[in-house]
């Protein structure tokens, strides 16, 4: 499978749903970050032409991908997958994440309606709702959304394919998993009983503290991940 996580608007979670969600449950899959592709030639937030057509030209030759385009690229991207006509084809999935507030459901729709007028049906296009409080429910949240779905049925809804709020994602390093924190051998409550510093005493209930939130946050995306990629 290759996954395309793409909205106009930052701040919708695109990085935790591809790195968090998507790519540790997609067998094999590379990850591919679009904001990157240009830092060895100096091309600023641009994505050229000649690098499209060697990310498009990678995809071809490999089986699973994540590809993260990160919202100062969206547009060019978009843009030079017209340009290449059908490199849309190549991509299984265009995931979408989105958030409650206006602007983002704003530029949510309006990502939905570029993919849609370059060709993309909507079975292939599956929207994420992000950051969702668990006393909250889809239709007051994101009410303009669904209602744009049911006047254009212009892509997937799926009211289980939601992330819900957590501390986690902030709190997460860069560099850990959620099943590398889950996996972790260590005892933090040893740690902690064994610490000899207020530091390191804070150090350990933080540990405590992520690997719970870890727990329900996995399960959460287990059931996300499900929803988004079911035919």
């Amino acid at each position: 499978m290759k996954a395309a996580v793409i909205n106009f608007s930052g701040n919708v979670g695109k990085s935790t749903v591809a790195r968090h969600m998507l790519l540790p449950r997609i067998e094999d899959a590379e990850f591919v970050s679009v904001e990157s592709i240009n830092a060895d030639e100096g091309g600023g937030n641009t994505v050229r032409g000649r690098q499209f057509g060697a990310l498009s030209e990678q995809l071809l030759l490999i089986d699973s991908a994540v590809i993260d385009v990160g919202s100062s690229n969206v547009e060019d991207f978009v843009g030079l997958m017209r340009q290449y006509e059908g490199s849309h084809e190549d991509v299984d999935l265009f995931v979408v994440p989105t958030v409650k507030e206006s602007k983002q459901i704003r530029d949510t729709i309006a990502t939905i309606q570029a993919l849609a007028a370059m060709g993309v049906p909507a079975n292939r296009v599956r929207v994420v709702f992000n950051k969702v409080e668990t006393d909250e429910t889809l239709e007051d949240a994101f009410y303009p959304l669904i209602a744009y779905h049911e006047d254009t049925q212009a892509f997937t809804l799926r009211p289980k394919a939601t992330v819900h709020f957590s501390e986690l994602y902030a709190r997460l390093p860069h560099d850990v998993t959620i099943a590398g924190l889950l996996a972790d051998p260590t005892d933090p409550k040893a740690e902690l009983r064994e610490a000899k510093t207020p530091e390191a005493r804070s150090a350990a209930a933080a540990r405590i503290s992520m690997r719970r939130l870890a727990g329900s946050a996995q399960a959460n995306l287990d059931a996300a991940f499900a929803a988004v990629t079911a035919e």
